[in-house]
């Protein structure tokens, strides 16, 4: 009797179900931005409409028209990328998997028709599979659980995209100062040579200087074809994730300066676990494989039951039919279902052991990532507060020396040089700061998992 009850209380629940489940009005990307909401100030949008694609275009569009900071170019990225509006698509592809787990089967209607001389033979059946309308319920939990963990996933493609941008704009702004500074550089060795080479001539230098002095000018052109190299590599790795032309790049002139202050290693390596989106999905579909293993153990002997009304005929075409009931389900006489309940217990203890990983993982990628984040600071510091000042101050004595006739003029090009290094070597380390801190946060928010199993 308990047993009925338990067929009678699957079935009214799933013509229950049944009749709830529809698709969303945004697919589910409110719930993306929910999360994405605590990480960044920027909106996501994912138009479909020719309208809605209209507006952001011309939302870009002005962006574009304004110097574009590092915010601007993650908004630029959220709104234009389209590898994200890829990802958006995965987010109608499972929920209409959990729309399909909510609908109810359709019947099977079978028929036979014989006839022999005046006998007939007619067979009509109209049968429904009761068992997948007893397991609806559960198969439509693990699919909903599902569309839970690729709300996860694709929030975390966005706060990926996020990083990648800003790594990229930096790298980009940093490259247009490298450019810069190398283009000093070069006019200075070239003034220098060209100086030498005057007083050769004159006779008041020797050639080994001159030949010094050409060196330091090939070198340093050598260096600013390089530093233009990287600045177009910057500026298209940057463009690409903008979905823009490069040549619509208007970057601001230099990196942001250094923070007054830094956030100490204990609320960060907490927050590891409590933040992390790829601990969560993970999470998630560990409890979505649970439920798939109950359900596979539970259906390992029967998982087809076919039952509904069917009538026959048998003789004269006018005689009456008589009715009865259809049935059909599979003998599990050669499959147990033993293989099918151990791979699904493997991909279970599979998932429950990637899990324990990723959250091993956690900890020691957030405490390494504030290390670097950590001395990347204090190295940026210690140029711009040290090495700089220092360079500068040689640079302001040997001006002083030079307007005494002290020293020559090549000993001022050597010191102008040098201080031009040195704030290039701030850049660099001001850079490196920036791309850690922004590693940082991306390790507090963690990685994009694989798709669901």
């Amino acid at each position: 009797m308990k047993h009925f009850k338990t067929i009678r209380y699957g079935l009214f629940a799933s013509v229950v179900l049944s009749s709830c489940t529809t698709f969303s009005q945004d697919g589910g990307l409110a719930g993306v931005k929910e999360t994405t909401a605590r990480h960044l100030k920027q909106e996501v949008a994912w138009p479909k409409t020719e309208a809605e694609k209209k507006f952001v275009a011309d939302r870009v569009s002005t962006l574009l028209n304004d110097v574009i900071n590092a915010d601007n170019a993650v908004q630029i990225a959220l709104l234009n990328n389209k590898g994200l509006q890829a990802s958006f698509y995965e987010l109608g592809i499972s929920e209409a998997d959990v729309v399909q787990a909510g609908r109810l089967p359709n019947p099977k209607f079978g028929m036979i028709y014989a006839k022999n001389g005046g006998e007939y033979k007619i067979e009509q059946v109209l049968t429904f599979n009761i068992f997948s309308l007893i397991t609806m319920p559960k198969m439509l939990g693990i699919e909903r659980q599902s569309f839970e963990k690729t709300k996860q996933n694709v929030a975390l493609e966005v706060l990926n995209l996020a990083h990648k941008t800003r790594q990229s704009y930096f790298n980009a702004v940093a490259a247009n100062e490298h450019f810069r500074y190398s283009e000093q550089v070069k006019e200075s060795a070239e003034a220098s040579a060209e100086l030498a080479r005057r007083m050769v001539k004159a006779g008041n230098w020797n050639k080994l200087e001159l030949v010094r002095e050409q060196s330091f000018y090939a070198e340093a052109v050598q260096e600013h074809t390089l530093a233009k190299q990287q600045q177009t590599s910057a500026h298209e790795a940057l463009a690409r994730l903008l979905a823009v032309p490069a040549t619509q790049l208007n970057l601001a002139k230099r990196l942001p300066d250094l923070p007054k202050t830094i956030t100490e290693l204990q609320p960060f390596e907490a927050a590891a676990f409590e933040q992390r989106l790829d601990l969560q999905a993970m999470r998630l579909e560990t409890d979505a494989l649970a439920k798939q293993l109950g359900l596979t153990k539970t259906t390992r002997f029967i998982n087809v039951l076919e039952i509904g009304p069917a009538r026959v005929l048998e003789g004269k075409r006018h005689d009456p039919y008589k009715n009865g009931v259809d049935i059909a389900f599979e003998l599990p006489l050669f499959d147990w279902g033993g293989a099918k309940a151990a791979r699904a217990e493997a991909i279970y203890m599979q998932a429950v052991n990637r899990t324990a990983q990723t959250a091993i993982n956690a900890q020691s990628e957030v405490r390494e990532a504030y290390s670097r984040y950590l001395a990347s600071y204090e190295m940026a510091k210690h140029y711009r507060d040290e090495i700089v000042p220092l360079r500068k101050k040689i640079l302001d004595e040997n001006q002083l020396r030079y307007n005494g006739m002290l020293i020559s003029p090549f000993e001022l090009f050597a010191d102008a040089r040098a201080q031009v290094t040195s704030v290039n070597g701030y850049i660099v380390k001001l850079n490196e700061f920036w791309l850690a801190e922004n590693a940082l946060q991306m390790a507090l928010i963690g990685s994009p998992v694989e798709g669901k199993q």
